[in-house]
């Protein structure tokens, strides 16, 4: 693993929490079991737009578009 800094001039110990902090990631990735993502939490979960009703065509059609009624 190569770390590169391209910007800015970091001391030893914010390099060290840096990588101390890839590595930690790198090894959780590691360890986890193959084809899981983790925990999806609600926000991401499609099924909370799908669930609802769509909005009905019209001109303020747009703004109800996103957040659900």
């Amino acid at each position: 693993m190569t770390i590169k800094v391209v910007r800015g001039n970091p001391t030893p110990e914010e390099l060290a929490a840096a990588l101390a902090v890839v590595r930690a990631r790198a090894a959780a990735v590691a360890s986890a079991p193959s084809g899981a993502s983790g925990p999806r939490d609600s926000w991401s979960d499609p099924a909370r737009i799908a669930a609802h009703r769509l909005p009905q065509p019209g001109p303020t059609s747009w703004g109800r578009s996103y957040w659900p009624g």
